[in-house]
């Protein structure tokens, strides 16, 4: 272990056994340690809000809000508490298996607004989801329909390039057999994107624009809700959450 013994950083396996595991409405499981700064109330409400036909796929998951995380080597340390300059050693996550137990520990001061927190969240559950059962073959036909049809824009760089790729000239294409793998990481990307930005909106207002990056083009919002009214189709909100789409409407 590198890491200075003055920041009190503690092994992600000790982590666990300092902990309770609790267990939300739709089967999740979940927990904190130290001065995370997130109340049960708190948790139990993001968590809570991954639609239970979802759970079942996640089972063997644990989630642990922690105030920050990192890796060091082969080692998961986790800091009792924020500070500057853990807080620029740490990650946004790290994923750790405990036995039966995939757990993942989850920076809950790496920023101290909700809305990262609960976006970090979403997207390592979507990640989850797709690493155990993969994407649905409708939500797929219908990105690549999109594709193949020039859609402006997409959800994330990862899903920007592998359409780049999957969509490669039949000619250039003959010569790359990763072109089919490109489609495969293209729906991957793009709907573990768009199943976070679902969960996401249930437990804060988002306003879709502030997800845009400089790398590529923001995906064109009609596009993205017939991904989410999709996913809604498939995944219908649990019990007291509630799933909108609002267009803002110019002047």
């Amino acid at each position: 272990m590198t890491i200075s013994a003055q920041h009190d950083w503690v092994s992600a396996e000790k982590v666990a056994t300092l902990t309770t595991v609790a267990t939300a409405p739709n089967g999740l499981r979940f927990t904190s340690w130290a001065e995370a700064r997130i109340s049960h109330a708190e948790m139990e409400h993001l968590v809570g809000v991954v639609p239970r036909i979802l759970a079942p796929a996640l089972a063997d998951r644990c989630y642990y809000f922690v105030p920050l995380v990192l890796s060091d080597g082969k080692d998961i340390l986790v800091a009792p508490a924020h500070s500057d300059d853990a807080a620029e050693r740490a990650s946004c996550h790290r994923d750790l298996s405990l036995g039966s137990v995939q757990a993942v520990f989850l920076s809950a001061r790496l920023t101290e607004d909700r809305f990262g927190l609960a976006f970090e969240f979403c997207i390592n559950v979507a990640h989850n989801f797709v690493d155990a059962v993969g994407v649905p073959a409708s939500f797929g036909n219908l990105v690549w329909s999109q594709a193949q049809a020039g859609v402006r824009g997409e959800t994330s760089r990862d899903a920007w390039e592998a359409r780049r790729k999957a969509l490669q000239p039949e000619a250039e294409a003959a010569t790359q057999p990763g072109n089919e793998q490109a489609r495969k990481n293209y729906e991957e990307a793009s709907f573990t994107d768009a199943l976070a930005v679902y969960m996401l909106s249930q437990v804060t207002d988002i306003d879709y624009q502030d997800l845009r990056e400089r790398e590529y083009p923001l995906l064109a919002a009609p596009a993205l809700a017939e991904r989410l009214r999709h996913i809604a189709s498939l995944f219908p909100p649990n019990d007291g959450y509630e799933f909108l789409i609002r267009y803002r409407r110019r002047a």
